[in-house]
């Protein structure tokens, strides 16, 4: 029961902005999960806001900036996303860029920055989610092999 217990906290924690995969699999592994499942549970968990994220953060920061409460914070998530689509775009295609982006596995990229930034840059989401899937297996794969690598080496 435990188990499913971390393994559903892995999920929830995948879902989180900022912290994404490179915290939910080292959370995986400290309880002793198999590295198969929290990879799994974590891709899933990490990916499953990205779409909503591709399809409705234009309203939703409209929205916000009507309220007017909001509005500084709306606009540091867009000049975010515009540094974003500044590295994306300077490679000379936009998928591997938006791919790149969401692999790196390093604070400040990942699924959530790389939808944010496909919103911003109006990819559709057809384009933009193949990369950004990809990116977050390959991150996974990248934190995985760091946090269970390390640990059967120094552990």
């Amino acid at each position: 029961m435990t188990e499913l217990i971390h393994l559903l906290a892995t999920f929830g924690i995948s879902m989180l902005p900022l912290v994404e995969l490179r915290g939910a699999i080292p959370y995986g592994f400290a309880f002793g999960l198999p590295w198969w499942q929290v990879m799994g549970v974590s891709v899933v968990g990490n990916l499953l806001p990205a779409p909503l994220i591709i399809l409705f953060i234009r309203k939703i920061f409209a929205w916000m900036r009507d309220k007017g409460r909001f509005g500084s914070l709306i606009y540091r998530l867009e000049k975010k996303a515009e540094r974003g689509a500044n590295k994306v775009l300077s490679h000379s295609m936009m998928w591997f860029g938006l791919f790149l982006l969401v692999a790196v596995p390093l604070p400040g990229t990942g699924a959530w920055t790389g939808a944010l930034v496909a919103a911003v840059m109006d990819m559709r989401l057809k384009n933009a989610m193949p990369a950004i899937a990809l990116g977050v297996v390959v991150a996974a794969f990248a934190m995985s092999a760091m946090t269970y690598g390390a640990a059967a080496i120094f552990g």
